[in-house]
């Protein structure tokens, strides 16, 4: 293979997908194939397909009847027509449908014809290819119906392969060719064909199995696609088999190296080739499914440090051994030599190795498919060792990096196959997997006794703090005060490993004493850049991560579709996120969602109050929410409520400064800018749609102190005493009270104001700090639902903060 460079970057807004024969087979299918690409592609996303449905088999069916029975071999290929025509007829309007069909009619008489004439192995070749030719056609030119430009690429015009077992594709040779066709189709969805190239004679070469998948991450990384996605019936890698272990999950990340090994062992869902190109460049690799596209995806992670132990437990009948009896008297650390440099040349690598150096005997486990070109090549080599063919045997393997370490793991899987015929078992070299060959038995109940023996112990769950200020100090005591009664209330570990401030992060994946957090992070911390502090956290060895996002950062909550993409759960306290412009908002829903990572927020309103949470019942219970109104800021309400005119308001703003009472910058609540995001954090909730410009705002900020540093604005913050002092004469005059309050009304009208309320209204006496929220709905319409409490400091935000990770932490299975 010519090296060459890969071109790949990144940053490239160009993915890639592929669609196996599954997502092909029917029109819904078709019909659902465009579906995910208008939601989820780009115009100018590349498209690799594979033969719709059966449609390789039959015409490999095709080619096995001619020498057997002409008219049989007739009606399958006239089948394969009759398939493809309907998939025409049902998806293409107008003029193209017929010339759709005319196009089939002439492919299957010239594929008639070379049956006629006796099929030569590139004809075989050629023959085979034309599934993939049909599915690229037709989904073109779907695309095209749908109104998105599409054009169809024929894989064999940009790929270069010679024949071989397992074909590679010469990727010096294609990078020129594929460069110089993408260049003619700018925002233009390329749909190419998958699992052939061409050899320099001009043949078709098929690129064997799986080959589809491999073409499609070898194309993707010689464009430079930041992304391939395999879209196929599953959504991913599962723990285990989900249509055969009820609890098996999916993972949302697996490292490259483990998925490396899936693929070494056979795993349906993954082969090593198409890996390949992935570890090769820097395109990123994601499966999901094309049914159901929203239920979750597993990404696999660059990422090759040690692991905490096994993830996933697979199974695989039809098993064969290959035993060597090598006689007394030879040298048998040569003949293991000579055997590894077979296999090596062969590019296969057995499932499992047994090597009994007392007994002068080797065993190796392979599929039954490759197990005859294995034992054909040995013979050829003349091995000086007595070889024999051993057939029905099972496998299953427990993976993970780090398995062979982990002693519960280890210890679990020995247990439950100790009553199992168990031939031997092995760990592999690269400790990502530990491997049992047995005589054949009941493989399901096996692999879901594995499962629940490894899976079923104590989760470790790990923690990062971002922000140390007024709220995450407090909840560092509280999380002190409550680790040991959060573990045992679950059964899981938590711990505390990292904590990360504006500049600087501690890490620690062995866990942080959170009372020493403090006193020892100048000591421990480390600077980082940009999202360094984000990457540094991949290689933790914890079943569930859970950011605490305690900043009012906007810059950390446009990190949050990355965290949930990583496989870690969010909680909030900041607002910026829940209050962004709608199309963040929905990006970083959506990101949680495709992940199965989970995003509480119920700190970034009301503080401890279940708002959040009432709001939500309500629509879930069918309830539809038509008003909100309240006191919505316990800063406001605990700064209203104290000026009555004997002290300054400048003075008692600094007051609620230091007590921690208000936003970092006290400007965002007199601003009423926290109050709009709180507003419309609410009003998303209730199911309303509502954009932070929307709202009408009374800022309480002059001007002149609007854009002064924090300590200047509270230096010069006296400047506003004279006009508050004002409308709180006016209002004692008319026996009311001032109160900042927000409203969203049935109208959509939206604003928070300073508001002048007679002094029995309902506002008018509160607690300091009370927040006050009113609920309107279709139930609660004549009667306002009202949830009342204290709304601001540092105290009941970190006991939010610990109520949202109680209940993270109990929907972790």
């Amino acid at each position: 293979m010519h090296a060459q460079p890969m071109e790949t970057s990144p940053e490239s807004p160009r993915q890639l997908h592929k669609f196996g024969g599954s997502s092909l087979a029917s029109p819904d299918c078709y019909r659902r194939v465009v579906d995910v690409l208008t939601a989820h592609a780009s115009q100018q996303d590349l498209i690799v397909v594979s033969a719709a449905g059966k449609t390789t088999n039959q015409l490999i069916m095709w080619l096995a009847q001619l020498d057997k029975d002409g008219r049989v071999a007739h009606e399958t290929l006239q089948t394969v027509r009759a398939f493809q025509q309907d998939l025409i007829e049902n998806l293409v309007d107008g003029e193209t449908k017929q010339q759709l069909v005319d196009a089939l009619y002439a492919d299957i008489a010239t594929i008639a014809s070379l049956g006629d004439k006796g099929v030569s192995e590139n004809d075989k070749a050629y023959v085979q290819g034309f599934g993939e030719v049909w599915s690229a056609r037709l989904l073109a030119q779907l695309l095209k119906q749908h109104q998105r430009a599409a054009v169809m690429l024929d894989s064999r015009q940009c790929l270069r392969a010679e024949r071989a077992a397992q074909p590679e594709v010469d990727r010096g040779a294609s990078w020129p060719l594929l460069q110089n066709q993408l260049s003619q189709h700018s925002d233009t969805h390329v749909v190419i064909t998958g699992f052939m190239a061409q050899n320099q004679a001009g043949e078709t070469v098929l690129l064997g199995r799986n080959g589809s998948d491999y073409s499609a991450t070898v194309l993707g990384a010689l464009a430079g696609v930041s992304r391939v996605t395999i879209w196929s019936d599953v959504a991913g890698v599962y723990s285990a088999d989900p249509r055969h272990v009820d609890n098996a999950c999916l993972l949302p990340l697996i490292r490259l190296d483990e998925a490396g090994e899936l693929a070494r062992l056979a795993a349906p869902v993954l082969h090593s080739r198409t890996l390949q190109p992935v570890a090769q460049s820097a395109t990123d690799l994601t499966l999901r499914c094309t049914q159901a596209p929203d239920s979750g995806s597993t990404r696999i992670e660059r990422v090759l440090a040690t692991g905490r132990g096994a993830k996933i437990i697979t199974a695989l009948d039809e098993v064969s051994l290959l035993q060597f009896d090598v006689a007394r008297g030879q040298d048998f650390q040569a003949i293991k030599q000579e055997l590894s440099r077979i296999l090596s040349q062969l590019k296969v690598q057995p499932l499992a190795t047994d090597y009994q150096d007392d007994q002068y005997r080797i065993l190796l486990a392979f599929t039954t498919e490759v197990v005859a070109l294995v034992m054909a090549q040995i013979q050829d080599a003349g091995l000086s060792a007595e070889l024999k063919l051993r057939e029905g045997f099972t496998m299953v393997a427990a993976v993970g990096a780090g398995v062979v370490n982990n002693p519960v793991h280890c210890h679990g899987f020995y247990q439950q196959l100790k009553s199992q015929p168990v031939e031997f078992i092995s760990e592999s070299a690269s400790g990502l997997s530990m491997v049992a060959i047995l005589r054949q038995v009941h493989t399901q109940a096996l692999v879901a006794s594995l499962h629940d023996a490894l899976f079923q112990a104590q989760r470790r769950i790990g923690l990062v703090l971002v922000g140390k200020g007024n709220i995450g100090t407090r909840w560092l005591s509280l999380f002190a005060e409550q680790k040991a009664h959060l573990e045992k209330r679950h059964g899981k570990e938590v711990s505390l490993i990292s904590v990360v401030d504006s500049r600087n992060q501690w890490l620690d994946f062995a866990g942080i004493d959170a009372t020493q957090v403090l006193e020892g992070f100048d000591e421990r911390c480390e600077p980082y850049f940009d999202d360094e502090w984000l990457t540094r956290l991949l290689n933790h060895p914890y079943d569930d991560v859970i950011v605490l996002d305690v900043t009012a950062s906007a810059s950390l909550a446009y990190l949050y579709p990355r965290l949930a993409e990583h496989g870690f759960h969010l909680i909030s306290a900041n607002k910026e996120a829940g209050a962004a412009p709608a199309e963040q908002y929905h990006a970083i829903q959506q990101a949680f969602s495709k992940t199965g990572r989970h995003w509480l927020y119920n700190a970034t309103v009301g503080a401890g109050l279940p708002i959040n949470y009432a709001v939500q019942d309500l629509r879930e219970s069918g309830d539809t929410i038509v008003a909100l109104s309240g006191i919505f800021s316990g800063t406001l309400s605990w700064l209203f409520l104290q000026f009555s005119g004997e002290v300054p308001f400048s003075v008692l703003l600094e007051q609620a400064w230091q007590q921690g009472l208000t936003e970092p910058d006290p400007r965002d609540d007199l601003s009423g800018a926290d109050v709009v995001r709180k507003l419309v954090i609410l009003a998303r909730e209730a199911g309303m749609s509502l954009e932070p410009e929307q709202v009408k705002v009374e800022s309480l900020v002059p001007k002149s102190l609007a854009d002064l540093s924090l300590d200047a604005f509270l230096d010069h913050a006296h400047q506003m005493d004279e006009q508050l002092q004002e409308r709180l004469d006016k209002a004692h005059k008319n026996r009311s009270v001032l109160r900042y309050v927000a409203r969203l009304n049935a109208d959509g009208k939206a604003q928070v104001s300073l508001e002048t309320l007679p002094s029995e209204h309902p506002l008018a006496h509160l607690l300091p700090c009370d927040n006050v929220f009113a609920i309107e709905s279709h139930w609660y319409r004549e009667n306002p639902l009202v949830i009342r409490g204290p709304g601001a400091g540092r105290n009941v935000t970190a006991g939010a903060i610990q109520s949202d990770l109680n209940r993270l932490i109990s929907r972790l299975h």
